[in-house]
């Protein structure tokens, strides 16, 4: 039955799409953030459900679709260098076999990217995909928030809507998307235009965050409580009143600790304790070896390169208690060990170049976003307030994404790519309305009308 149903929603898209091809796109950003075909149990896990809905949104676009304001930014044309150069990385990858497995949905999520901003030619548009963004990764977060509730959690024990530990579907990496994904959820409950702000849409966009929030609780992913943290820091630059806002929050975590399961309070108290721990003592000694790896190797080692390392170190372990305490040194040797943070997992996959095009990429999305934020500010008489709030949400999911990189291997991610193509799509946007890039007498009635709305 789960089956019919998803293929039902599917086949229904992919008809309405011949119509409004824009769907395809959304279908894609669907397929690609939840995969419906892992979801179910029959036949649907056997159907190339991704690359349908990229080649329909592909081949929609070019052949049905308008290309009125699409427009080719610096940073598509960034995403293409680095498609090129991983593509020459994994022909000369240490791992044949292990690199052309990830390059296989690494080059869909980057060339996905570089050519959605083409698509996102108007603000309608544009928030229609950070609607379906955020709800398919919504779907994750309801399902685990249930759960966390309920006990179904734990350190690597959380099922989501699919038994993995993959991608999304993984506890680290869904934690951090979760909550980086929560500013959106704030912009969408108080300037979403297809869903206006009304309490319905407030009482959702509360229970998707609480969703949200369980999801580190429920996973145990120590990246999710530094997320947590990066989160509200962030959030007490946007609020009039910040010591009451500090001062709550503060409140809120205190009157929340009693209720959080032992195992992750325990698990959570490691972060200081690190030196002690063997999974962050491994990371450390993985992080070395790629800077000497990348030393010797400056192109890079293909995708999984990391399966090449191996060492052998040494963690300190406490015996007794007060003055009877005694420290003693246990050696640990270790090999084929993932990097744990993406900015080593692109240095060691790709070299110094590859990871200079990607620190680009988020530079250049962070400084826009800032450019955007400061021309629409408080101080400007002609600003554009919802522009204003998109950047500010849109930068800071980018924030709670790159302090939560700094801990996983998620370079790569889809979800990441799609969230710099929404970036590069509000800047073309912007620059169209700043600095003169004309629309149709049409599509600049609307462009006004929707614009007198938000004001």
């Amino acid at each position: 039955m789960r089956d019919i149903v998803l293929f039902l929603f599917i086949a229904i898209v992919l008809a309405m799409g011949f119509k409004r091809p824009f769907l395809w796109v959304l279908l894609y950003i669907y397929v690609d953030i939840v995969s419906p075909q892992l979801i179910g149990w029959g036949f649907i896990r056997s159907l190339h459900l991704s690359l349908v809905a990229f080649i329909a949104a592909f081949v929609g676009y070019v052949l049905l679709d308008s290309k009125e304001g699409s427009r080719f930014t610096i940073t598509q044309a960034i995403m293409a260098a680095l498609l090129v150069w991983c593509g020459y990385t994994t022909i000369g990858a240490a791992f044949q076999e292990f690199a052309w497995a990830k390059w296989d949905w690494v080059w869909k999520s980057i060339f996905f990217a570089a050519f959605l901003p083409l698509t996102l030619r108007t603000r309608l548009r544009l928030e229609a995909a950070l609607v379906v963004f955020v709800l398919s990764i919504g779907a994750n977060a309801i399902t685990g928030g249930i759960k966390t509730v309920f006990g179904g959690g734990g350190y690597g024990q959380l099922v989501l809507l699919v038994q993995m530990d993959s991608g999304l579907y993984e506890g680290s990496i869904m934690s951090t998307a979760a909550i980086a994904t929560i500013p959106l959820i704030f912009f969408l409950a108080r300037r979403g235009t297809i869903f206006p702000s009304h309490w319905t849409v407030w009482t959702f966009a509360v229970a998707l965050i609480a969703a949200c929030m369980l999801i580190p609780i429920g996973t145990g992913a120590r990246t999710g409580l530094v997320c947590i943290a990066v989160f509200f820091v962030l959030l007490l630059r946007q609020v009039k009143y910040r010591f009451l806002m500090a001062g709550l929050g503060g409140v809120l975590f205190f009157a929340a600790l009693p209720f959080l399961p032992a195992e992750y309070t325990q698990r959570m108290e490691t972060i200081a304790g690190f030196r002690s721990d063997e999974s962050a003592s491994t990371r450390l000694e993985v992080w070395r070896w790629t800077v000497d790896y990348a030393k010797a190797n400056p192109t890079g080692g293909g995708f999984d390169a990391y399966r090449g390392n191996s060492f052998t170190y040494e963690i300190p372990e406490i015996e007794g208690e007060g003055n009877n305490r005694r420290i003693t040194y246990r050696e640990v040797t270790d090999q084929a060990r993932a990097y744990h943070s993406s900015y080593f997992e692109v240095l060691g996959e790709q070299g110094w170049l590859g990871l200079f095009l990607w620190l680009s990429l988020q530079g250049l999305g962070l400084y826009q976003m800032e450019r955007i934020r400061r021309r629409e500010g408080p101080k400007r008489a002609d600003r554009d307030i919802a522009m204003f709030d998109m950047a500010t949400a849109l930068q800071h999911a980018q924030i709670i994404f790159l302090v939560g990189a700094l801990f996983v291997g998620i370079a790569f991610q889809s979800f990441v790519f799609i969230l710099l193509a929404f970036q590069a799509a509000l800047w073309s946007q912007w620059r169209r309305l700043r600095h003169g890039f004309k629309l149709s007498p049409a599509a600049q009635k609307l462009a006004d009308a929707r614009r007198e709305a938000m004001a």
